[in-house]
């Protein structure tokens, strides 16, 4: 199957039911996930019935899927997925950009680079007028990797946490990219 998006150093591809894996290792790193879930950990069980058949999802009116694994290109080494999916099932217009990966590569700027990619393909090619990103307001790597993006701070919001992990008193934030501005700064 080919590649759905290509960058300098990244191959974003569709998930398999092969990277049951990559995802479990990923997800049990307390680092990864300290701002998703407060760093516990999460089974087997959980990646291959949950998190994997909702990677696995396809939008048709999108033609992709909403999320993809990235793997560096010079080595086929597994560093996390991409998130790029439609925030209205039945629609393209507004989409959800999100990304998690691997502490080997932070700070290598993959997720900048993935990011821009998705973002250039989704006004480009995919029929996209707003992309959206949140995060916990602590999580300034997160923001940090929204702004370089291209993506700007819209609000503050207090998030619906079923349990409450450490930093979430502090609220979350949404940034956004619109396409008129994308395409100002592409001018």
């Amino acid at each position: 199957m080919p590649n759905f998006l290509e960058t300098e150093r990244l191959a974003l591809r569709a998930f398999t039911e092969a990277d049951v894996d990559h995802l479990l290792a990923l997800d049990n790193d307390p680092d990864v996930m300290q701002f998703i879930n407060g760093g516990r950990p999460t089974s087997r069980e959980a990646i291959r019935t949950r998190a994997l058949p909702h990677l696995l999802r396809d939008y048709p009116f999108l033609g992709s899927r909403g999320y993809w694994a990235v793997e560096e290109k010079a080595t086929g080494t597994f560093l996390g997925w991409f998130e790029f999916r439609p925030v209205d099932d039945h629609s393209p217009a507004v989409v959800e950009l999100g990304y998690r990966l691997n502490k080997a590569a932070w700070g290598c700027g993959y997720a900048t680079e993935g990011a821009r990619a998705l973002i250039d393909k989704g006004f480009t090619d995919l029929g996209v007028e707003r992309v959206t990103a949140n995060t916990m307001a602590v999580n300034t790597r997160s923001r940090r990797v929204m702004e370089k993006a291209g993506l700007s701070f819209l609000r503050n919001f207090t998030g619906d946490w079923p349990d409450a992990i450490e930093g979430s008193e502090h609220g979350e934030v949404e940034y956004e990219l619109t396409r008129a501005e994308w395409e100002q700064r592409q001018a």
